[in-house]
């Protein structure tokens, strides 16, 4: 039977901790946190290497070292309300939901969405709801959130969604141009966003974050 506590503990040692996350919450939650309960059956025992994962349908699960940056350049704290959007099987809400108040996690691919829910009920993660809805609209009613992330690649954010996020608030996503992407925090202040890149990383784009096409005459 594979040890998953001690492939958890080389994960943080070898990817996380290397990688310049020293947040404890951080570092606590992803030793804490089955990264294998919330991949697919067949890839659990992939679940500690070093790449993304494969979901199905085109999406993944990041690899650790880029969640990690996520989470230590996000600065979730305890009391905030988080939106994530596309958790796919749930791993990352079970992380956010370790260091916040509540996540409320969108999905809108049905079977994702209910395997997640199932996953994080399973692992008795009670502050994360999962709901069933198209990513780019988030969830307007249970607005605003002190943060939105996206642990995917995204083009281009509707303003539909950063119009969820509370002044003061941040959001996070892995902006692709190309083959190599950017991870860029969004600080809102006074309803508009300023972006700052903090590394490199890549990621599908989601549905919904697709750049419009432009026309040309």
């Amino acid at each position: 039977m594979a040890d998953f506590a001690a492939r958890r503990r080389i994960m943080v040692d070898t990817q996380i901790r290397p990688s310049d996350v020293t947040s404890f919450p951080i570092i606590d939650a992803m030793l804490n946190t089955p990264r294998e309960a919330y991949v697919p059956d067949a890839a659990r025992d992939l679940a500690y290497l070093g790449g993304p994962i494969a979901l199905g349908g085109g999406r993944q699960l990041m690899e650790p070292r880029s969640i990690g940056k996520m989470l230590e350049a996000l600065d979730v704290t305890p009391g905030e309300m988080v939106l994530e959007i596309g958790p796919g099987l749930g791993y990352t809400t079970a992380l956010l939901a370790r260091m916040a108040e509540a996540v409320v996690a969108v999905e809108e691919d049905e079977a994702l969405a209910r395997e997640a829910e199932a996953n994080l009920s399973a692992q008795s993660v009670d502050n994360a709801a999962v709901l069933t809805g198209p990513l780019a609209d988030g969830s307007a009613k249970n607005a605003p959130y002190d943060a939105i992330v996206i642990f995917a690649g995204v083009e281009e954010i509707p303003a539909a969604l950063t119009d969820q996020l509370r002044d003061g608030g941040r959001i996070m996503a892995v902006f692709m141009n190309g083959p190599l992407g950017e991870v860029r925090t969004g600080l809102k202040l006074h309803g508009d966003v300023s972006w700052r890149m903090e590394f490199n990383a890549t990621a599908p784009v989601l549905p919904g974050f697709a750049r419009a096409p432009s026309f040309e005459f």
